[in-house]
Parts: structure tokens; C-alpha cells; sequence
């Protein structure tokens, strides 16, 4: 039971005295970032290393060592760092790769780089060539470094060798695509940036690494190892025209133009006994290498630079999303190619610029003419992909996105066209069945009027004229003139038929009125002369069409146009307010008027015995 006692006592202690034991709150250690998969063909996030990266909020600069494997890369930055190798990279004296993957450093050493405090970690890469790995894999490692990395210090033992050279070529296109790009100058482009304090007056859309050729084990006499780097990267004489001879001379050439983004370096051989490199403090090492690797730590110093991507200084968690984009590129295909990367990095910026082609073209005014709409949207095209084209990355390879960008805007013109199209067919459906219910009223007038019905007919082909818009205005448009033409036809057809109608009802009203309302006799006599032509002239002329041609018919129209519609007075509507008020006035003069006042009409009237006995 003591015994017990004691070693949870023990444990307990151990656990208040070294907390950190079992977490990374100690960051002073290496941690892999990026780690292979169990086929070794794809890379994979480590986040345990991703830790130590998003804590820092200052800008970010990496520097990356890559080259073959057992090169002496973990001892280079161990001794850049200034650690051991016991508490820093791990190094392996054995014939397989130590590191795997990409590991980083986890304390950042601080820099003011040009007024802006920099945090640059150290990577260690995963040397090529070693057994058991695909090329592919290889490729992976590189093109990762490369585009994370601010400097890229390719290690080479001894000597530059051909196959170093045409490694290069990924490093090559991404300078050719990604560096050297213009400054935006339109504020609607420069206001979708936010740019940290300290960044570069020429916006750079990607930046590649600074490359350092790092020449271990130096022994070689005579030429510079510069002078060593020129001479290899001279063009190799091509006049059988071999492609693969051509392929390595434009390499060449492409890096050759890229001479201000390369270093050269190189350092002797630290000691002979390699293998006991670690165990040895910088008294035992060749003073020489000393002396050349504290003018290397000077060399990585001067050359190092905040890491930028589109014109703006990436901090901790900023770096770690440009990894996860970065790797996503680069797992998507079996081989990874600066048009993958480019497309990625694309993305996001088509996009945005999508949805600013979108919401400009929200703010037109739907239904209008297609050519209106049409102008609309090429002038929206032309600025958005102005935009993309400020913004974009890459040169050769942007080629793809941009033929996406402008797929992707001609299948939201397609929608916004066919809602024109269905806005367009809702409005004039609406106005032509407006101006359709309009023509059956006028049809329907009581009192029929050809001033009235040729007044609505005019007003309601010009609303239609001026408020139907857009694709379905022309078929409306043959729909309208045939709705109206047979509207008209149908009411002049009408027209002479109803109004001889009238004068026939008429004629028989004033009949009655004459002789029982009125009392006058030559009211009823001409009302019955009326009626009695009415009858006979359509007998004896045939038809009562024939009645329609004569002169006498045409200013009896005039005359009604004028008291049935005009603009004082619209008769048909206000007709029988007036007849119930004529109505109320004869009642008022037959019940009241004529027993207060006695007849004082002048015309000759109907009398009877009663009102004799009266006046008796």
C-alpha cells in the first residue's frame, strides 16, 4: 500500500514539474508539417507542425532546404540555426532517408526585414532519389517547397550535375507565370486586396523563392563555384535539333534570365570523419567552414523576405491555408504541374470576380430589349474580366481560368436572359389582356360612339407600345394588331346597325311620349314620320346599308358623334343620370307645373273634356 502511495506521489509530481512533457506548448523542436501517405505517391497535413505556424501573427518567411537524399541537409540547418543535432533536425548516418516529408522548426527566428518584424521558420525536406519512392512523390516534395519557401536552398554535394539543372524547370515555369506582375491601378481591383503595412509598391501576385545553389563539400580548385553555376547553365550545343537537348537549353535560358533571383554559395568540407559531425562543437570543425557558414547565415539574412501572395504578407494561420491550398493543387494530379497550382490559385479570385459580374447585373432593370440587355452584359464582361486580368495568376497556364471565368459568366447571362425572356412575356400577357378586356367594353358601349371607341383604341395601343418591353414585345406586338384589327372591324361592322336600331326605338319612345307624357301633337307627328321612313327607306332601297352611303346618314353621324362623346361630355356614361333626371322633371311639370300655371305652350296640344270642365 505504500509502495502504491508513493508512486502516485511520484506521477504526480513529475506531472506539475515538466507540463509540457505531453503537449507543444514547448515549441523549441522540430515538428513535421506535411508527412507521406502510406503509398508514399501523396503528401499529407501533419497538424501537430501546422500548430507551431498559426500562432504567429507577424508576417512569415520560410526558408527550405532541398536536394538528394544523405546530402547533409538536416545538418546544414542545424548548423544555420545554430543547434545541435541533438535538440534540433534529426540526422541519420544510415544509408536510408532520416526526415520525412517536410518538417519545420518550431521556434521562428525574428528578423527586421526593411522595417517589418518577420518570423522565418526553417524547413527540412525529404531528399530525392532515395529507394522506394516514386518520382511523382519527388516532384511533390519540390514543388511544395518551392512555393512555400521565400529562399529555396538547393543542396548539391560536390558539383552540379545535368540532372539538377532540369529539376529546376518547375521552379522555372512558376517564376515565368507568378513574378513581376503590374500594379493594380483600378481602385475597384485595388479595394479587393487588403495590404499589410510594409508590402512592396508593385503588387506581386505570387513571388517565387529566392534560389540559393548551396555547393556541400567544396573541394574542387580553380573556378568559383558562381563561375561554376554560370558554366553549367550555358547552352548546350543543339545542331541535330534534340528535343530533350532543347528542352534542358530553355531551362537554361529561363534561369539565366532569372539571374537576380539566384545565389551561389558554396562550403568545404566540415571535417573528414563525417559520421561524427554531431559530436563535434565548431573548435573541432575546419575553421574554414566555420568562417564560410556564419557568411552563409549573412547570405540566407539578406535574402530573405516576408512570404507575399497577392500583394499581401501572409501571418501563421494565412500560411497554413496557402499550404492546404497548395497541397490540394498538388494532389489532385498524378503529376503536379505549374498549370494545377494556377488553377487553384485561380479560384478563389474567379469567383469573386463571378459574383461581381453577377451583382452588377442584378442592378439592371428587367424585362428590357435584348440588344439593351445584351450591351449590358458585354460591358460588364469586359470590365470583370479587366478585373480578372488585373488580378490573376500566372501567365501561360492562366489561359484555362480565364476560358472558365468567362464559361461561368456566359451560364449566368443564360439565366438572367431567360428571366428577361419570362419578365418580358409576364408584362405584355398583362397589357395585352388589358387592352383585349378594353376592346370587349368598347364593344359593349350603350350608346355606340366611334370618337370614343377610336380614343380608347389609340390609348391602349400606345400604352402597350410603351410599356411592353423586352424579346417577347415583338410577338405580342402581331398578337396586339390582330386583336385590334378585328376589334374595329367587329364594331364598325356594328356601328350603323345598332345606331338604326337606336333611331327605330327612339322614333317609338317619342311616340308614346308625345302623346301620353308630353302632349304635343307635333312631337308625336315627327316621331311617327321618323319611325315610318326608318321602315319604308330599308324596304325600298333593299337593305339597310344602302341608308349608310347617304349624305343625310353621314351628318346625322356627325351630329351624333358630337352629343354622344366629346370633351365636355361623355353621353354613355352619364346617360342615365340624365334620363332619370329628365325623368323626375316631366313627372314634376305633369303632377305640379300645370295645375299651378295652366299650358302656356305655343304648339298645338292634345285637350280633353276634363281639363275643359276645369277651365269652366
Amino acid at each position: 500500500m505504500k509502495l502504491f502511495y508513493g508512486i502516485s506521489v511520484f506521477s504526480f509530481i513529475l506531472c506539475v514539474l515538466v507540463p509540457g512533457s505531453f503537449s507543444f506548448d514547448n515549441f523549441h523542436q522540430p515538428f513535421p508539417i506535411v508527412e507521406p501517405d502510406s503509398g508514399h505517391t501523396k503528401l499529407r497535413l501533419a497538424r501537430e507542425g501546422l500548430e507551431a505556424i498559426e500562432r504567429i501573427t507577424t508576417p512569415i518567411a520560410a526558408v527550405a532546404v532541398i536536394g538528394p537524399y544523405r546530402s547533409g541537409k538536416s545538418f546544414l540547418l542545424n548548423q544555420l540555426l545554430s543547434l545541435s543535432c541533438n535538440e534540433g533536425f534529426g540526422v541519420g548516418h544510415m544509408r536510408d532517408t532520416k526526415t520525412k516529408g517536410i518538417w519545420v522548426w518550431g521556434t521562428p527566428i525574428e528578423l527586421d526585414i526593411n522595417g517589418v518584424k518577420t518570423s522565418v521558420f526553417y524547413l527540412d525536406t525529404e531528399g530525392f532519389e532515395s529507394v522506394g519512392k516514386s518520382n511523382v512523390y519527388d516532384d511533390r516534395i519540390f514543388s511544395l517547397a518551392t512555393v512555400l519557401s521565400s529562399v529555396l536552398i538547393y543542396n548539391l554535394p560536390e558539383m552540379i550535375r545535368e540532372a539538377d539543372i532540369s529539376r529546376l524547370s518547375f521552379a522555372i515555369e512558376l517564376a515565368e507565370e507568378f513574378y513581376g506582375r503590374r500594379s493594380f491601378s483600378d481602385p475597384v481591383v485595388s479595394s479587393m486586396f487588403i495590404a499589410l503595412p510594409g508590402t512592396q509598391s508593385e503588387d506581386v501576385a505570387f513571388e517565387p523563392a529566392k534560389l540559393l545553389w548551396l555547393i556541400q563539400r567544396d573541394f574542387l580548385q580553380g573556378k568559383s563555384v558562381q563561375e561554376m553555376v554560370n558554366e553549367a547553365l550555358r547552352r548546350v550545343p543543339n545542331s541535330d535539333g534534340d528535343k530533350n537537348i532543347d528542352k534542358v537549353n530553355q531551362i537554361r535560358d529561363s534561369l539565366a534570365v532569372m539571374g537576380d533571383n539566384s545565389t551561389a554559395f558554396s562550403l568545404p568540407q566540415p571535417h573528414l570523419q563525417r559520421t561524427k559531425l554531431c559530436d563535434m562543437k565548431d573548435v573541432e570543425l575546419d575553421p574554414d567552414y566555420v568562417k564560410k557558414r556564419e557568411q552563409l547565415k549573412e547570405v540566407v539574412a539578406s535574402i530573405v523576405h516576408p512570404k507575399i501572395v497577392q500583394g499581401k504578407f501572409l501571418n501563421g494561420k494565412e500560411f497554413v491555408s496557402f499550404l492546404e491550398q497548395i497541397l490540394d493543387a498538388l494532389n489532385q494530379g498524378e503529376i503536379p504541374s505549374t498549370g494545377s497550382l494556377v488553377e487553384v490559385f485561380n479560384k478563389g479570385i474567379l469567383e469573386r470576380c463571378l459574383k461581381l459580374y453577377t451583382e452588377q447585373m442584378a442592378k439592371v432593370v428587367l424585362p428590357m430589349q435584348g440588344k439593351s440587355l445584351q450591351k449590358a452584359h458585354e460591358e460588364q464582361r469586359d470590365t470583370t474580366m479587366e478585373v480578372f486580368d488585373e488580378q490573376h495568376f500566372g501567365r501561360r497556364h492562366a489561359r484555362k481560368s480565364v476560358d472558365q471565368l468567362e464559361e461561368e459568366i456566359e451560364k449566368v447571362y443564360k439565366n438572367i436572359k431567360l428571366a428577361n425572356e419570362y419578365q418580358s412575356s409576364t408584362l405584355c400577357e398583362a397589357l395585352y389582356t388589358r387592352c383585349e378586356d378594353k376592346m370587349d367594353e368598347l364593344q359593349a358601349l350603350r350608346l355606340p360612339s366611334m370618337a370614343k371607341f377610336n380614343t380608347g383604341f389609340l390609348l391602349c395601343n400606345q400604352s402597350f407600345e410603351r410599356e411592353c418591353v423586352g424579346p417577347s414585345k415583338s410577338n405580342y406586338e402581331q398578337r396586339m394588331i390582330k386583336m385590334l384589327g378585328k376589334s374595329k372591324s367587329l364594331f364598325i361592322k356594328e356601328y350603323n346597325q345598332r345606331l338604326f336600331n337606336w333611331l327605330v326605338v327612339f322614333s317609338l319612345v317619342m311616340v308614346v311620349l308625345g302623346r301620353f307624357v308630353i302632349k304635343f301633337f307635333l312631337v308625336e307627328i315627327g316621331a311617327w314620320i321618323l319611325f315610318i321612313f326608318l321602315e319604308t327607306y330599308t324596304r325600298m332601297f333593299w337593305s339597310a346599308e344602302s341608308l349608310y352611303y347617304n349624305p343625310v346618314w353621314h351628318n346625322f353621324l356627325a351630329t351624333w358623334e358630337t352629343l354622344v362623346y366629346n370633351p365636355i361630355l361623355d353621353l354613355d356614361r352619364w346617360a342615365i343620370p340624365i334620363c332619370v333626371i329628365a325623368a323626375i322633371f316631366v313627372f314634376y311639370w305633369r303632377c305640379y307645373g300645370r295645375m299651378q300655371h295652366g299650358p302656356r305652350w305655343s304648339l298645338p296640344v292634345y285637350s280633353n273634356r276634363k281639363d275643359q270642365r276645369r277651365s269652366e
